[in-house]
């Protein structure tokens, strides 16, 4: 670790964007390691996340945050208060957009407006998905954006392919101010082990699952026991709010949660770097929208 902060350099960069534009993705294939769940659902991601980069002399922390949209109850209300509440806080702020269609996203929209009207400032646009669009239609796009004049930087990238990643991050080490480190050399996140094998099955509810069923529902990870021989047993509840909605998590003959816990201890064992024997519960708790420790672990601010 480099000790003396007068040569190193330390910054704050929130991830800014619509549901679905690819903030945890980026964050992911930025870090070369994955953190945050993802799926094509929107509003995947519910907690902040912060993942430490650290590469020579330089050190980033990027903050996952949730999808920007028109929240409706509680917990929404609470994810979009988290993305805003980051971004002020932040160094630089990476706009992500969800550039496909060949123009502005509408659901980028508002949030365009919310940088203009509050002056934001240090805010960088970030064309994503670039490989699902015509490039002749890029520049056109680009140059509208720039028109707005509330954009520091833009640059087109393709997260999932690593497609400019590198620059991206070659320019934010070289504009994030001087100072000490505030993560170890090693260290990938704040985030425990617990949440973290938790999101990771709550992102496997997104891909087994109904359009709303994965919104309903939550994962809480009970116990954690590291063995002499190397290997992890993780016990993990996933909580639903009905008992109709149970019985399509369990599936016939258990079939559904069986191809969950395989894909989520999956996931769970390549982060882990070590064998992983996961179980998996579920529980009917109907209000577990409103009870204040879920909000409290996804770092979240539980209000009415």
């Amino acid at each position: 670790m480099v000790e003396n902060s007068e040569q190193t350099r330390c910054g704050f960069v929130a991830i800014l964007g619509a549901p679905n534009a690819g903030k945890s993705t980026l964050m992911n294939h930025l870090l070369g390691i994955k953190l945050a769940a993802v799926s094509p659902k929107a509003q995947t991601t519910r907690s902040r996340i912060r993942g430490v980069l650290t590469e020579g002399t330089g050190q980033i922390i990027f903050i996952d945050t949730p999808g920007i949209f028109q929240p409706q109850k509680r917990l929404d209300r609470a994810m979009v208060r988290a993305a805003w509440h980051e971004e002020q806080d932040a160094d630089i702020r990476l706009l992500i957009m969800d550039a496909s269609r060949g123009k502005i996203d509408p659901h980028t929209l508002p949030i365009i407006e919310q940088i203009k009207e509050h002056k934001t400032a240090r805010v960088w646009l970030l064309l994503n998905k670039i490989d699902k669009v015509d490039r002749l239609k890029l520049l056109p796009l680009a140059a509208e954006c720039e028109a707005l004049g509330i954009f520091e930087n833009i640059m087109m990238i393709a997260a999932k392919h690593d497609d400019g990643l590198d620059r991206l991050k070659e320019k934010l080490l070289d504009v994030i101010p001087q100072g000490p480190w505030h993560y170890g050399e090693d260290q990938l996140t704040d985030l425990s082990e617990r949440l973290i094998a938790a999101e990771l099955t709550r992102e496997q509810l997104y891909h087994f699952l109904g359009a709303e069923l994965p919104y309903v529902s939550t994962v809480v990870t009970d116990k954690w026991e590291n063995f002499k021989n190397g290997s992890v047993k993780i016990s993990q509840t996933i909580l639903v709010e009905r008992e109709t909605q149970k019985a399509i998590v369990v599936g016939k003959g258990g079939a559904k949660i069986r191809d969950i816990r395989e894909a989520a201890q999956k996931e769970i064992t390549e982060l882990a770097g070590k064998p992983v024997h996961l179980f998996l519960y579920v529980k009917v708790a109907e209000k577990w929208q409103d009870d204040p420790e879920h909000y409290e672990n996804w770092g979240l601010e539980f209000k009415t």
